[in-house]
């Protein structure tokens, strides 16, 4: 691995055939340690894939399509089993939001917010308080008795959002979750998803396809290499929280977001 300071911001890159970009840390909420994944098929989907997520880091991933990002998050909560290497979490204490909002159509925003709080067993009081809460959190105060089919798209990753928020995990997957909404929605999906970032203080595991997301949401940006999937360079994000939505007019955010983009077009070829 090599290390380069650009700005006040470190640049970590993988060269020839060093797969590695981190080292696996013992306290890491989340850690990955030599992740490999072969399906039955012979596909390989990752190769060595070593990374660890603290509290209070956000870390997205982005690479080209089919490289295995979503992989690595199925890995991650144990909906596959790797080929190779280990995953180091508490699979009980995990948040994991979908490409899909995955809402029950027969279900209110209330009764959606709090399905897993329901089907954790809680009591009819804790989970009305919990889905207050939470509902008041994503800004849908007011929707409570609404049907998904009549809420936008947005505001469906928000009921979304929301129900993952009862159980307060320490941990949170994002699958792409706003890549079906339009351009606005999106940015305002990615302010209210580091406004919870920074409330709740969850480790975030986050990928997407967008450079742009990827920047303003992170605390570090990684990028993978195509098919098998293995990390190949990693960006530390140098803004502070809040994030105004005119950072994305800083000149040092598209400095950065260039160098981001350099670097997904390399694992491309």
């Amino acid at each position: 691995m090599v290390a380069a300071e650009i700005g006040n911001r470190s640049h970590f890159a993988a060269k020839g055939e060093t797969d590695l970009v981190t080292t696996a840390s013992m306290n890491g909420a989340l850690s990955f340690d030599g992740i490999g994944m072969i399906f039955p098929d012979g596909t390989e989907a990752l190769r060595e894939i070593t990374l660890s997520i603290k509290k209070g880091e956000f870390v997205t991933i982005v690479g080209p399509s089919g490289c295995g990002k979503s992989t690595l998050l199925r890995i991650a909560s144990g909906l596959l089993e790797p080929t190779a290497g280990s995953v180091d979490v508490d699979r009980d204490s995990l948040g994991y939001v979908f490409q899909d909002a995955t809402l029950l159509p027969w279900r209110t925003v209330r009764q959606n917010v709090e399905l897993f709080s329901e089907l954790h067993g809680f009591g009819s009081d804790e989970r009305r308080r919990l889905s207050t809460a939470a509902i008041e959190l994503v800004g849908l105060t007011g929707f409570e008795d609404h049907y998904p089919k009549s809420l936008s798209g947005g505001m469906r990753m928000r009921t979304s959002l929301a129900r993952t928020l009862t159980l307060k995990p320490p941990v949170f997957l994002f699958d792409e979750p706003f890549g079906a909404v339009d351009e606005i929605t999106r940015e305002h999906l990615n302010e209210e998803t580091q406004r919870l970032f920074q409330s709740e203080g969850f480790a975030g595991l986050f990928i997407t396809h967008s450079i742009g997301e990827a920047v303003f949401m992170s605390t570090k940006v990684y990028v993978m290499s195509a098919r098998p999937g293995r990390i190949v360079a990693g960006f530390d994000v140098p803004f502070d929280y809040p994030r105004k939505p005119e950072l994305r007019f800083d000149p040092e955010f598209a400095l950065l977001s260039g160098e981001v983009s350099l670097a997904l077009r390399g694992s491309s070829s």
